[in-house]
């Protein structure tokens, strides 16, 4: 299957490549990217509930500026929502394969919590050491789209161990993803038969946020989303569940460091149709879980 074409100002800018079948990993997904070259631009990473890893291949070089300032270089881990301020991603010619994780999987894929991240962006050889050089190899050598993400898909497989949430904390953040940030938190230790504070911690410790952050981040994704597709901000606002427009506009500079109208028009949002099919394009408010 050809990779998708993503088009922006008349140039293109990245091609785009997705798997015919989904990951033998639930809570996994993938998609392909190659520069096209055409500009040395920074892009906007805009925050996704997912922790995002990037598995560089070729001859270009990836390039992520993490919201400390800090630069890494080729294959990258970003934490849940990436934490606090956003990451600047500038190619140069380079070929990737984006893998999202749910955090529900990244603990055992990554070999670390992903409350470990911290929301930061680290190198992939940090965490996996001569595996990551390893998997690059591999990469480089196949000679297709089709095989990269079949190898991509067999290595996550084989860092995936047991699961190591707690039912508990696994079956809230469902609740939360299920009602797109709408869920009210504070009755989800009642349901689960957890105090508070204890549902708290390990949700923080197992996911990487506490769960109103989770919920919020949640909420964001689907009001970005929209925003992207070209709705006007007032009515987003009024249907994600934000008490007005100045509250999403609140949301989304926390989020990104940027407007609302700036980020409808990010290349981040905008190629997620190309690269992730799977994304919510239903308008109906769910109710409240």
């Amino acid at each position: 299957m050809p990779p998708k074409l993503h088009e922006r100002d008349g140039s293109a800018v990245w091609d785009v490549a997705r798997p015919k079948q989904p990951s033998r990993i639930p809570g996994v997904s993938m998609a392909g990217f190659r520069d096209r070259g055409v500009s040395a631009a920074a892009h906007r990473a805009v925050p996704h509930p997912s922790v995002s890893l990037a598995l560089e291949l070729g001859a270009g070089a990836l390039l992520v500026d993490d919201p400390a300032g800090r630069r890494v270089r080729g294959s990258v881990a970003a934490g849940l929502g990436f934490g606090s301020g956003t990451p600047w991603v500038r190619g140069e010619r380079f070929e990737a394969v984006q893998v999202r994780l749910s955090p529900l999987v990244a603990g055992a894929i990554l070999g670390v919590s992903p409350a470990e991240l911290s929301g930061a962006v680290v190198g992939l050889d940090e965490l996996w050491g001569r595996e990551a050089s390893q998997i690059r190899e591999r990469l480089d050598a196949a000679s297709s789209w089709p095989e990269r993400f079949a190898l991509t898909d067999a290595f996550l497989a084989h860092r995936h161990a047991r699961p190591s949430l707690d039912p508990e904390v696994a079956w809230a953040w469902r609740r939360i993803v299920a009602g797109r940030g709408l869920t009210r938190v504070d009755g989800l230790a009642a349901e689960v038969g957890w105090s508070r504070k204890r549902l708290w911690s390990r949700f923080r410790s197992q996911i990487g946020l506490p769960p109103k952050r989770a919920a919020t981040l949640v909420r964001f994704d689907h009001a970005a989303h929209r925003l992207a597709q070209g709705e006007d901000a007032a009515r987003v606002a009024a249907e994600t569940g934000y008490a007005d427009q100045s509250h999403l506009h609140r949301d989304v500079v926390a989020f990104t460091g940027t407007t609302p109208t700036k980020v409808a028009g990010e290349l981040w949002l905008a190629i997620d149709e190309f690269a992730w099919p799977t994304t919510p394009k239903t308008h109906k408010r769910p109710k409240d879980l």
